[in-house]
């Protein structure tokens, strides 16, 4: 035997009131409505609960011993909604610290006002290490940059690095060059380095950093020089590829993987790649990245020493 919630909880109301008319306004509903859930009830439970006549309305014998037990399924049942209502999600968010810079405030604040009741768990680490925790499943998602032709995520951006160093840095053809880079596990140290070794230009690193926050600090202080993407270059700095003849690096692409499925986390997901795609860095976070207005003309593109805009400016030449 199964019971209507309802119908219980009209049988509590009629009891405790003595009164269909106070129960039904008790309830926000009306007298005859709560008499049909009365009938109903006891039609399943097959006993009269209720003696009603023109002039009162009490409990039969057996409705009298329902009572108790009734007011316990109400509260257990009250117990059970509010604990569902309770539950905070949890989302498990890996941002690769060479990625997230100042568009992860705007993420984590469109992730809270999608769903004020996720309880968000961000990881900074290097893409390696949050891929391989992905693997393993202890992240819902993670935003990474490409590694080793992986195919299984979402691109959000194009990704372009540059050589970035302090006006004053000094750096002399044939000297090892001095660089800030995170830990050998990162594999944007393994680009750095193997591009340098590629066309044999000798280097020491001067600051070993944990994360790109701290080396951004070093190149900011003039300690060294060090690789960036465009979108994170650090204040007071310039691109200095052209300066010191250092070899283009290699692009690469932002990627969202997320192996959850259900429409909840979808909608968070689709949330998370909008508020990427659309943030775009002000002047001040792009530090003394050199800007072109469509009015000026640039004759040669490879003048142009910061990587990305020059990729646009060749774009626009060709048109």
């Amino acid at each position: 035997m199964t019971l209507d919630v309802d119908a219980v909880k009209a049988f509590v109301a009629v009891a405790e009131l003595r009164s269909f008319t106070r129960a039904a306004e008790a309830l926000g509903s009306t007298q005859g409505a709560i008499s049909v859930k009365l009938k109903r009830l006891e039609d399943r439970v097959g006993q009269k609960l209720i003696e009603r006549t023109p002039r009162l309305v009490r409990l039969s014998a057996r409705g009298a011993v329902f009572l108790e037990p009734a007011r316990e399924l109400l509260a257990a049942h009250d117990r059970a909604v509010a604990s569902l209502a309770a539950v905070r999600r949890h989302f498990r968010l890996g941002i690769a610290t060479h990625v997230g810079g100042a568009e992860v405030p705007t993420l984590l604040a469109r992730l809270n006002a999608h769903d004020p009741a996720l309880t968000i768990e961000v990881r900074l680490d290097d893409t390696r290490e949050l891929i391989a925790a992905f693997d393993r499943g202890e992240l819902d998602a993670a935003i990474v940059r490409r590694e080793d032709d992986r195919r299984d995520g979402e691109v959000l951006a194009p990704e372009h690095f540059g050589w970035y160093a302090t006006p004053d840095f000094v750096y002399r053809a044939g000297e090892p060059l001095r660089l800030a880079a995170s830990a050998p596990s990162c594999s944007i140290r393994d680009v750095i380095t193997g591009t340098l070794d590629a066309v044999g230009i000798p280097w020491t690193q001067v600051f070993l950093g944990c994360g790109s926050f701290a080396v951004a600090e070093a190149v900011s202080a003039g300690l060294a020089a060090g690789a960036f993407s465009s979108r994170l270059v650090p204040p007071g700095t310039i691109e200095v590829s052209r300066k010191f003849g250092l070899p283009p690096l290699p692009a690469s692409e932002i990627m969202l993987l997320s192996t959850l499925s259900d429409a909840q986390s979808r909608d968070a997901l689709r949330t998370l790649a909008m508020a990427f795609r659309e943030h775009r860095p002000s002047a001040a976070a792009n530090g003394a990245r050199p800007r072109f207005r469509s009015s000026q003309m640039v004759d040669n593109p490879s003048e142009v020493s910061d990587p990305c805009l020059r990729d646009d400016v060749e774009r626009l030449s060709q048109r």
